[in-house]
């Protein structure tokens, strides 16, 4: 009897590949996901960008729409040249490594107040009319998966902080997720990871020495809980 061992996607997306917060926290998850005996796929957004829309892929998204929630296999027949072939060859494999994904990890540094460009490059191209959606019964194919986002801040945004209000990364992760069907997600957030490293943050050490800790325990705790 052969045994199926639950696939894990895991997107990084931070620029800084020798002290990401964000890269440490997946990197946990996803040893811990394999300690649990399921494998990963590792897509690393920022060492091999996702190239931004063009004008066809707009064009052959639009045909689509018109047609209603089509299967891949149909869309593929609407491709009317080359550069929507193109817009679509790049597109696809993305789709697929998400449909077929038992979960999906996302690592996710804060850059000014959001997300990276480059997760948003791969979040624009992944989000193709219907892609996500039964065309039979319209059901939305990522209510089943379980998204995990680990976050990375380097200073305070929590609710009640004096920058509660600059916070566009988990909220919009959170609203698009939402949107597209996501019935299980987890967030895993670091704060105060800039101390030591920022003078104004001086005097915070307990507070960055604390949200570590809580950070790593529910991603260890998280991993262990989906794995099962």
């Amino acid at each position: 009897m052969t045994v199926m061992l639950a696939p894990l996607l895991h997107v990084d997306s931070s620029a800084d590949r020798e002290a990401s917060v964000s890269r440490q926290l997946g990197a946990l998850f996803a040893d811990e996901w394999r300690r649990g005996g399921g494998t990963v796929r590792h897509r690393d957004v920022s060492a091999e960008p996702v190239p931004p829309l063009r004008e066809a892929y707009a064009r052959l998204g639009r045909r689509v729409e018109r047609k209603g929630v089509l299967s891949l296999e149909d869309i593929a027949t609407l491709i009317a040249d080359a550069d929507e072939q193109r817009e679509w060859d790049l597109t696809l494999p993305l789709v697929t490594e998400v449909r077929e994904a038992r979960a999906v990890l996302l690592g996710v540094p804060m850059y000014n107040f959001g997300i990276p460009a480059t997760l948003k490059a791969w979040i624009d191209r992944i989000s193709f009319p219907g892609v996500f959606a039964d065309p039979e019964t319209g059901r939305k194919l990522l209510a089943d998966k379980d998204f995990v986002i680990v976050n990375a801040r380097g200073g305070g945004y929590g609710p009640g902080t004096p920058r509660e209000r600059f916070e566009f990364q988990e909220s919009y992760l959170r609203a698009y997720l939402s949107d597209k069907g996501v019935e299980r997600l987890t967030f895993a957030s670091q704060e105060f990871t800039r101390v030591g490293d920022v003078p104004a943050l001086d005097g915070l050490e307990d507070l960055a020495a604390a949200s570590r800790t809580a950070a790593r325990s529910r991603v260890v705790e998280t991993a262990r809980r989906l794995i099962r």
